[in-house]
């Protein structure tokens, strides 16, 4: 079997570490405090923000609104938010995307793997049968034609709709086979 390629442009500029310089400090506090075209939900104490060097298709951040390097500098009700912001996260992404399951994890520092280790946050990875990184193993290639830009209107209500008290979220699935 031959190696296969697949041009993933989203994903360069992080990868060469070309990464626009006028881009300079914290891209979340950044999106904290303007009108970023990234942001899905704000909370009381933290944001999603939609990842724009993404490893799969609706790749999430969560992070706490201050910008603060490790769980341990959370207050307990920053923390709680980022429990229901991945627990909303699953939800809505779980209706819009339909993925089989989900990694969901925070490196916090450097050494850990921390892309960017100043400010804390949260990973939400969707997964499908057979992926690797959205590359299939096989010669068969789903394309996903969709910008990722596209996908946060529709995320942004069932954000809010999961976060909601009336229970009106979809369950969340899991392989299960």
């Amino acid at each position: 079997m031959s190696a296969m390629a697949l041009y993933t442009p989203w994903r360069m500029d992080y990868i060469t570490g070309a990464i626009d310089n006028k881009e300079s400090g914290c891209f979340m506090c950044r999106a904290v405090n303007s009108n970023d075209e990234l942001v899905v939900y704000r909370g009381n104490y933290c944001i999603v923000i939609m990842n724009k060097y993404p490893y799969n298709r609706g790749h999430l951040l969560i992070a706490p609104k201050r910008h603060v390097p490790g769980i341990v500098d959370l207050t307990d009700e920053e923390l709680m938010e980022c429990a229901m912001l991945i627990k909303a996260s699953t939800c809505a992404l779980s209706e819009l995307l339909k993925p089989v399951d989900f990694n969901i994890g925070v490196n916090v520092g450097r050494i850990a793997g921390a892309g960017y280790e100043e400010h804390v946050h949260f990973h939400i990875v969707p997964r499908w049968n057979g992926d690797v990184n959205s590359i299939p193993v096989k010669y068969t290639l789903d394309a996903v034609i969709n910008d990722i830009k596209e996908l946060i209107p529709e995320l942004s209500k069932l954000m809010r709709r999961c976060m909601s008290n009336d229970g009106g979220g979809p369950e969340v699935h899991t392989n299960k086979g």
